[in-house]
């Protein structure tokens, strides 16, 4: 029975026979573990076998083993499974000398059959550690439930789902299924391959349950982004009188911070961790901090930061992302140039709190900073970076990090690294090149061709962006309401009223997105361009919602362009109720009167200024000169080359002049 059970699993995995006998040339061990399979309740006397138990190099064990082969040490079972599992498990071993070693041993026990699979996964060798498994039951060797736990843990580590489903079909045929520790790990294997609904079945199997396998199940929904189904989860585990341990506190903890949820938070640290007087090691109060930080209570996070004892690179990280999100970036940075010992993950966090709160120069400055360091920055930071560069128009630095990081491969073109390129271009003017890198991406998400057509929208290439619209719905991606903003853009831009007005019809009964007052906006914009200002009040004065400051603004700007000066009176009073402070309105609506030469209304929108306080926001530019900003405000005379800087600009001034009178000149003479 067994050996028919045997040939049925090894025929069913010959298609990928040959993966399990390739032989990586480089294995690197993982450092998870410090410390080497440690022994417990063995008291050795032997003196080769007290040095075998602290050797820390390969050197040192080739060197013991030679001893013991020369006293017949390795003949026996056991000394000859402690310089197996050295090889296989330490930091400091070799998995391949371990693979040389276990062949020559003729009778090699459960033990090192197991050390020889856990090993393989260490060195993140999945193929070899499942040949292992395969030989095993084709020698008939005797298994234990270590031997199939540590055979799915290679099965996490395959691409494909036969492996993990047969493991599981030969635990169920041999009887370890019953075993706790074999159910914990079928449990954790699907949790990790994200297969939630098999790895809850294992656990509403189990009649029995301990720690380990609640935590497993909760942590296998935390980091499957279902948080509700953790917290409710945890919930049945305190009802059900097992008490957590510091693992399952940090994975709900990690829940209550995806839910944003502060009250379960805070409940879990007072209920479960304070009065329970449980030991708060760093890891836990990273989580606690973690869970604060982003849960937006920074003053409990600052508090419990102020009283660890003990603190690393993620805890200062997480208060320098905490308070880059809420926009104190003094205090982000002050956090940041305080921590000892900065990772990638330390700048990314700074670098984009700069850039995503419109602080674009300081980004960039921190990111040169961040090189010269001889930091290797990750995708996040250069996402961060290219954001960074679309603000200011930087196009130079954009195309170096995608010419540098992306086409001489050192970055990966991901959906996300992607998708930042194309927004980049797109606001540098470069809408060519956004078009190629959108061309040859592997794999696009929605948002990529959202990206896309707003692309096309911003630079008034209405045709363009519909033809990627069309692309996009005959691919099989449906458009969501960022998608109908850009499309709706587009035809404003472009001047194309029936078609923005067809999209605009369509969005509910077609795709089921109901008109929000973005695409409503669009739509006063479309019509207010194309000179239809009736439409376009009768539209924003029938909206299912309040009309927002984005609808109105674009009923005034249509206004300017075609002189409606009562029509922009009564734009601008709707603006100025929902927003007092925009000095934008006031200019556009005495511009406006102005060019109608209706100078009372001038004077009464300055005096309006005046007596509510607002100020014109002075125009600025900026240009980079050797990587750093310089920005120029008008009338301004800060910058210590003003005097030579007005004089240049007095000679361009007084130049253009003189083209524009030869340019005459020319014309008259032409015609003469």
């Amino acid at each position: 029975m067994k050996k028919r059970l045997l040939y049925s699993l090894i025929s069913t995995l010959k298609p990928k026979s040959k993966a399990f006998y390739f032989y990586i040339s480089s294995l690197s061990l993982s450092s998870k573990q410090s410390k080497w399979n440690p022994l417990t309740n063995v008291v050795i006397t032997n003196p080769t076998l007290v040095a075998m138990e602290s050797c820390s190099t390969m050197r040192q064990l080739r060197q013991i083993q030679a001893r013991m082969t020369r006293t017949g040490l390795m003949g026996h079972t056991f000394p000859a499974s402690r310089a197996l599992a050295f090889c296989a498990l330490s930091d400091a071993g070799d998995v391949r000398y371990a693979h040389a070693l276990f062949d020559r041993i003729e009778h090699p026990n459960t033990f090192m059959w197991n050390t020889m699979i856990r090993g393989y996964c260490r060195a993140n060798a999945p193929a070899m550690a499942f040949s292992f498994f395969l030989r095993m039951l084709l020698q008939l060797s005797k298994m234990d439930c270590r031997t199939f736990v540590f055979s799915l843990k290679a099965c996490e580590l395959f691409s494909g789902s036969v492996e993990g489903e047969l493991v599981h079909c030969l635990i169920r045929k041999t009887g370890f299924d019953s075993e706790l520790l074999v159910r914990n790990g079928l449990v954790h294997f699907y949790a990790e391959r994200s297969w939630l609904k098999s790895a809850r079945q294992v656990f509403d199997e189990s009649s029995e349950r301990d720690v380990v396998t609640w935590t497993t199940m909760i942590d296998g929904y935390v980091g499957n982004k279902s948080s509700d189904s953790a917290l409710e989860l945890f919930g049945l585990m305190l009802s059900s009188g097992v008490e957590p341990n510091e693992v399952t506190l940090i994975a709900v903890l990690s829940a209550c911070s995806q839910n944003g949820d502060l009250v379960m938070g805070r409940s879990i640290h007072e209920d479960n961790i304070a009065r329970k007087n449980v030991r708060y090691t760093l890891s836990l109060n990273n989580a606690l901090l973690d869970m604060y930080v982003k849960c937006g209570s920074l003053m409990a996070a600052r508090e419990l930061f102020d009283k660890m004892e003990t603190k690393d690179v993620f805890s200062w990280t997480s208060l320098v992302n905490g308070y880059a999100k809420c926009g104190d970036l003094e205090s982000a940075r002050r956090f940041f140039d305080q921590t000892p010992h900065k990772n990638v993950v330390s700048w990314n966090a700074m670098i984009a709190g700069y850039s995503q709160n419109n602080k674009p120069k300081e980004s960039i400055k921190l990111f040169r900073e961040m090189i010269a360091a001889g930091m290797i920055p990750s995708e996040h930071t250069l996402v961060s970076v290219l954001s960074a560069c679309g603000q200011l128009s930087c196009l130079n630095l954009g195309h170096w990090i995608h010419h540098h990081f992306v086409n001489e491969k050192r970055v990966h073109l991901s959906v996300t690294m992607g998708n930042a390129i194309i927004d980049m271009y797109a606001k540098c003017g470069s809408i060519d090149a956004a078009a190629e890198v959108f061309k040859v991406m592997p794999v696009r998400s929605l948002i990529s061709w959202n990206s896309m057509i707003a692309s096309y929208a911003a630079h008034g290439r209405a045709k363009q962006a519909i033809i990627v619209f069309d692309q996009m719905v005959s691919m099989g991606f449906r458009p969501d309401d960022v998608t109908f903003v850009s499309l709706l853009t587009a035809c404003s831009h472009g001047g194309l009223v029936s078609e923005g007005q067809e999209y605009f019809d369509t969005m509910e009964t077609k795709y089921g997105i109901k008109p929000k007052r973005e695409h409503y906006s669009c739509m006063i914009d479309l019509l207010g361009r194309t000179g239809l200002l009736e439409e376009a009040y009768k539209l924003i004065t029938s909206m299912p919602m309040q009309p927002c400051e984005a609808a109105w603004g674009a009923l005034l700007n249509a206004c300017r362009m075609h002189g409606n000066v009562e029509l922009a009176k009564l734009s601008a009073g709707n603006l100025m109720k929902l927003n007092p402070e925009d000095s934008g309105t006031y200019i556009l609506l005495a511009n406006i009167c102005a060019n109608d030469r209706n100078w009372g209304d001038v004077r009464r929108v300055r005096s309006l200024m005046r007596d509510k306080g607002v100020k014109k926001i002075a125009g600025h530019s900026l240009i980079e000169i050797e990587g750093e900003f310089k920005e120029f405000l008008v009338a301004d005379e800060s910058n210590t080359q003003s005097e030579e800087i007005y004089k240049v600009l007095d000679l361009m001034y007084l130049l253009s002049k003189l083209e524009d009178y030869d340019s005459e000149l020319f014309i008259i003479g032409f015609n003469g």
